[in-house]
């Protein structure tokens, strides 16, 4: 067997090992028992939260144990079958078996990445902010492009993305938005996104041709589930309620029905701007409350609360990763170091690999600050 084959298989081996510990694959069985008990009760269903989110918990069990025994499967089937060809001597079936297992390790790593999203919200869906900070024209249009890249992601992951409110730039781009990402895991993947974004390029509003440098910040924080509870005292929160205003579209409201919520103990202020002031309400309080669970978890995880904590301002110093457009091509993650020449990709939304890369070194253990402080 050839030694690249061999490596191939070794790295399989490695997912699946992952995969059984992230899986606590000796108790699975056990559990699924337990789960399959509790679905066949009769009452179950006489609180529907709680039975929803019972077979959601399940579901994710099983899919998951389907996923193990099937890449287990596939590696002992293609071995066998490279085996079988170099005993008999066929360089074809040994070529083909070999494809299969490249396949197989490019699904394997994709599975033992998901492996890594087991944190208290990393299922839930996710509210993405996105604000322009110093540059004025310019970060308003680096704000939009954010926006684009962030929609292209979640587009190719099949995700739901809803517009919740947003601010158009007074010349071009966008001052704000607010987007909720609605998807499998969704919190999960974004959550290594919050941080200042630097991009340097040409400026396309610059006669003179000249190289300009834009900041934009993002801000992911978890929908909160009706399973989850998050008091708020009406008396701690300022509702207002506003005449919206944009640059028109099917989300731009012109009557007073926009709602603004400010969380007066925190500061914490949020908006929406549909067509329906009750909606808006409702929609605001959603995310006020998922504020406010972000902050707890902030609290019990000190690789994430460091992170938000030292966003500060949209400006130098704070930013979290680059994207270079001039001189050189470039997109760099000054946590990790993980960097690619591939700028369009990552602007068209192939964000995955700068995302694993954060999951990687939180699941590692090493602090952000660490992470930074490496050459």
């Amino acid at each position: 067997m050839r030694a690249e084959t061999e490596t191939t298989i070794a790295a399989i081996r490695k997912s699946l090992s992952l995969l059984a510990q992230r899986l606590d694959y000796e108790t699975a069985p056990h559990r699924l028992e337990e789960f399959n008990a509790r679905v066949e009760d009769p009452t179950l269903w006489d609180d529907p939260a709680n039975a929803q989110k019972l077979m959601r918990e399940r579901q994710s069990l099983v899919d998951a144990l389907d996923s193990y025994h099937a890449i287990k499967q596939d590696l002992s089937d293609n071995v066998e079958l490279i085996e079988l060809g170099e005993i008999e001597d066929d360089a074809g079936v040994v070529a083909e078996a070999e494809a299969a297992l490249n396949d197989l390790r490019a699904k394997a790593a994709e599975k033992e990445l998901e492996a890594l999203l087991d944190g208290e919200a990393d299922g839930n869906d996710t509210f993405l902010e996105i604000n322009a900070g110093a540059g004025g024209t310019e970060s308003c249009d680096w704000a939009n492009m954010l926006k684009r890249m962030y929609i292209r992601w979640a587009e190719k992951k099949g995700y739901k993305v809803e517009l919740q409110s947003e601010s158009q730039g007074e010349e071009v781009g966008i001052k704000s938005t607010a987007l909720k990402i609605s998807g499998p895991n969704a919190y999960g993947w974004l959550k290594s996104e919050s941080g200042v974004h630097r991009l340097v390029r040409i400026s396309p509003y610059d006669s003179a041709a000249k190289r300009h440098t834009s900041f934009s910040s993002v801000w992911v924080y978890p929908v909160v589930d009706d399973n989850i509870e998050i008091e708020v005292n009406p008396s701690d929160i300022r509702i207002d309620t506003y005449r919206s205003s944009g640059a028109g579209g099917q989300h731009v409201n012109t009557t007073d029905s926009a709602v603004r919520i400010t969380h007066e103990p925190t500061g914490i202020v949020v908006t929406s701007s549909e067509k329906s002031q009750h909606q808006n309400r409702d929609i605001a309080m959603k995310a006020l409350k998922s504020r406010l669970y972000q902050m707890e978890l902030d609290r019990r995880n000190a690789a994430i609360n460091e992170a938000h904590e030292n966003k500060g301002d949209a400006g130098w110093g704070n930013q979290i990763r680059s994207y270079v457009l001039q001189p050189y091509q470039m997109v760099k993650d000054l946590r990790t170091r993980f960097e690619t020449s591939d700028t369009s990709g990552v602007l068209d939304g192939d964000l995955d690999g700068l995302m694993a890369a954060t999951l990687a070194m939180d699941v590692s253990g090493k602090s952000r600050a660490e992470a930074t402080a490496e050459d």
